[in-house]
């Protein structure tokens, strides 16, 4: 995907989130950080261009959420989460840049529900590769890529890494056999 593929993915994101939740009342984004932060703030540009208001934005650190914390991550750099609003009855939509094993959703979820009870929990995400390990899914996704499980799958957006595209890399030395 490049720069208008990603453009285009997340105006019809932002349209299906309007869509389905019957316009904007209760609906917060809370982006998982790092990228999902960026993401989730065009989000909101979109839905306030194409819907109007002000949709309320989130910022999740899920670092001692993760299953691996304590065991896979040498020292780890927790940042801040910032909520500026009551989830309790809220729409919540998670965003990411790429949905791959589950395992981040279901740490940001956990995160969530430490912050009350929303009344439904959605995930949008530019890139779904798929190899689940949990069974999640994501409610709104650019696009769905079939990868093997040795590729990775990296979203490259302006305002952090200078350029704007979906990388797809193969693992060293090759194709794996998956």
């Amino acid at each position: 995907m490049d720069r208008r593929a990603i453009d285009r993915a997340l105006r019809r994101i932002a349209g299906e989130i309007a869509e389905r939740n019957g316009g904007l009342d209760d609906v917060c984004l809370v982006g998982i950080r790092t990228r999902g932060v960026d993401i989730a703030g065009r989000l909101r540009k979109l839905l306030a261009e194409t819907e109007g208001g002000d949709v309320p934005l989130g910022e999740l650190d899920i670092t001692l959420y993760r299953d691996d914390a304590l065991t896979g991550l040498n020292l780890p750099e927790v940042r801040p989460t910032k909520m500026p609003f009551d989830v309790d009855g809220k729409i919540i939509v998670l965003v990411d840049d790429v949905l791959y094993t589950g395992r981040t959703v279901r740490a940001a979820i956990d995160a969530i529900m430490d912050f009350g009870r929303p009344r439904s929990i959605q995930l949008a995400v530019v890139v779904d590769r798929g190899h689940r390990e949990l069974p999640i899914g994501a409610d709104y996704f650019g696009r769905a890529v079939e990868t093997t499980r040795g590729q990775s799958v990296r979203v490259l957006l302006e305002e952090r890494d200078g350029a704007e595209r979906v990388v797809l890399r193969e693992p060293e030395g090759g194709r794996d056999g998956g």
